[in-house]
C-alpha cells in the first residue's frame, strides 16, 4: 500500500505553503507517479531553483539539490552528465523557469537531455511579493503592475516544443489523477520531458485580483481553454548518449 510518509522528510514538516495553495497537490501527484514506476529513492535526484514551488525538494526523502534563482536546469544538466544512471527531476516555477531561467529552459529543450521538468504555473511571483510573471494574463494586477498587466503572456508548452523538447504536456491541479499519469509518462520518456502544471496562488495572486476562494480558483482551472494532456511527443538523439560518443571519439575508442 502506498504511504506518502515513506517519501517525506518528516523533520521538515509542516511545509511553508499557504492554505489553499495547489503545490501540495502537485507534490502528492509526483510521489504517486514515482511509486507507480517503482523507482528507488536512492536513484532519484530532484533539483529546484527559487520560489514557492522550489521548496518542494526540501520535503522529499531522496537526493535533492536546492539551487540559485533560475538555474535548476543548468545544475540538473551537469548532474545528469556526471551521473546519467540517475532519474533527474527538475522542480521550477513560472518565474524561476520562464523568466530568470528562460534561457536555460530553451537550451535544455534544444539539447534533448534526459531530464523531467515540472514547471508550476501559478501566474505570479508568489514568494518574492507578487510581482508580474511571464505567465500573468493581461489586465491582471501585480505589485509591479498596479494598474494592470499590458504584456502578453507565454505559452510555455509551445515555447518548449519549438525549442526542441521531445515530450511536452500540460496538467492542472484540478485533475490530480491525470496529472500523476502525465508525470509518470514524462519520467519514462527518453529525452527532455516538460510538464507545465497549472496551479493556484490564492493568497498573493488570488486576493489581489479578486479571483475568489481557494476552492473557486481550483474549480476555475476546470474551465481552462488551454490544451491539456500530452501535447507533443517525439524521439530524437539524447544528449548524454551523444556526449558519451564524443568522449569515446576523443579517447580513440571509435
Amino acid at each position: 500500500m502506498f504511504d506518502y510518509h515513506e517519501y517525506f522528510r518528516s523533520e521538515m514538516m509542516p511545509h511553508m505553503w499557504c492554505k489553499g495553495c495547489g503545490n501540495g497537490i502537485v507534490l502528492k501527484a509526483l510521489l504517486r507517479a514515482i511509486h507507480r514506476l517503482g523507482l528507488s529513492k536512492d536513484r532519484i535526484a530532484m533539483v529546484s531553483g527559487i520560489g514557492c514551488s522550489s521548496r518542494l525538494t526540501g520535503y522529499v526523502d531522496c537526493n535533492t539539490l536546492h539551487t540559485t534563482h533560475g538555474r535548476p536546469l543548468a545544475f540538473a544538466t551537469g548532474l545528469k552528465l556526471a551521473r546519467p544512471e540517475l532519474t533527474v527531476i527538475v522542480i521550477t516555477g513560472d518565474g524561476d523557469g520562464l523568466a530568470i531561467g528562460g534561457n536555460h529552459l530553451i537550451h535544455t529543450a534544444r539539447r534533448n537531455i534526459d531530464l523531467t521538468c515540472l514547471l508550476f504555473n501559478n501566474q505570479i511571483y508568489g514568494m518574492t511579493g507578487g510581482q508580474l510573471a511571464p505567465t500573468t494574463p493581461e489586465a491582471l494586477f501585480s505589485t509591479t503592475t498596479p494598474y494592470g498587466n499590458i504584456e502578453p503572456n507565454f505559452d510555455a508548452c509551445r515555447l518548449v516544443q519549438a525549442a526542441g523538447g521531445t515530450f511536452v504536456a500540460r496538467g492542472t491541479v484540478y485533475r490530480a489523477i491525470p496529472l500523476e499519469k502525465l508525470i509518470a509518462e514524462g519520467i519514462q520518456h527518453k529525452g527532455f520531458s516538460f510538464i507545465e502544471v497549472l496551479t493556484t496562488c490564492p493568497e498573493i495572486h488570488g486576493r489581489r485580483n479578486k479571483l475568489g476562494t481557494p476552492a473557486e480558483m481550483l474549480q476555475a482551472l476546470a474551465k481552462t481553454t488551454l490544451p491539456t494532456g500530452v501535447i507533443h511527443q517525439a524521439s530524437g538523439p539524447e544528449y548524454t548518449e551523444a556526449y558519451d560518443g564524443i568522449i569515446a571519439k576523443a579517447q580513440g575508442r571509435t
